[in-house]
């Protein structure tokens, strides 16, 4: 039977790449954008010719009925589900004292109130199949980024949000899960690494020397988490960044010089 999977931010990026996965490998997804109806539609076109079965859906995340809808509309259509993957996000740069109090609430509310949303919507369903719910959090919410407002908070709210839920959730036979991407080559940003010298700069920085891509590096950690492969693994977050986060020992000037 084929898996029936909600996937949010599905027309670009990461989500575009999640559901183009699971369509190769025959799943039903109920793919969700807050914008962009025209690639999204495309992208469904798209993973239909792959062998996926798609719906699309169309929410504004930031509003609080939403994730509600989503689900049940998901649910109606693909008569249930075995895994939500929450992967929509936002980010707006600002130093903290000079952001605002809407910015802040936008940015957790679409950020980390949605995932929680959705969640609680999709409980029910997630019971009846032992489904699994995965989040798309960031290495930001691993550690500070400085400079980028409430990302970092509200990102390292969807990390601890996926522990607690995991265990709240484990007897019930749902398992959650968060997947944190670091530099990630993608629609929004393609400006950045078009620039040879920023992206060499950032190459450098990380320990593989590349900059991630969403098919390859982030996709199928998604599939592996609610694959049948991933059934004893629960409340955990799995860092795709090449290294990078682990690597400031090895920046550090003096460092005993070791051989290779």
């Amino acid at each position: 039977m084929p898996i029936r999977v909600l996937v949010t931010g599905a027309s670009r990026g990461i989500g575009r790449a999640i559901c183009l996965r699971l369509a190769r490998q025959g799943a039903e997804i109920a793919a969700c954008a807050s914008s962009h109806a025209g690639e999204l539609v495309t992208m469904c076109k798209q993973a239909e010719q792959l062998g996926g079965r798609l719906v699309p859906l169309i929410g504004d995340l930031a509003d609080a009925a939403t994730p509600g809808v989503l689900v049940e509309q998901a649910v109606t259509a693909l008569g249930g589900l075995d895994a939500v993957v929450s992967n929509a996000g936002v980010s707006r740069p600002s130093s903290l004292v000079n952001l605002d109090l809407a910015g802040w609430d936008y940015l957790f509310a679409v950020n980390a109130r949605a995932p929680w949303l959705l969640a609680k919507a999709a409980y029910p369903a997630l019971r009846e199949s032992h489904g699994s719910f995965v989040s798309v959090a960031s290495m930001s919410g691993v550690q500070p980024y400085p400079g980028m407002g409430a990302y970092s908070p509200s990102k390292a709210a969807v990390i601890m949000m996926t522990r607690v839920m995991a265990q709240e959730w484990a007897a019930d036979g749902i398992r959650v899960n968060a997947v944190s991407p670091g530099l990630i080559h993608t629609s929004l940003t393609a400006k950045i690494y078009a620039d040879a010298p920023t992206k060499a700069a950032r190459e450098k920085l990380i320990p593989m020397h590349r900059i991630g891509m969403p098919d390859g590096d982030i996709a199928g950690i998604v599939s592996f988490l609610i694959g049948p492969d991933a059934t004893y693994i629960t409340g955990q977050n799995i860092l795709a960044d090449g290294g990078l986060m682990d690597s400031v020992h090895g920046l550090i000037a003096g460092r005993p010089a070791t051989e290779r």
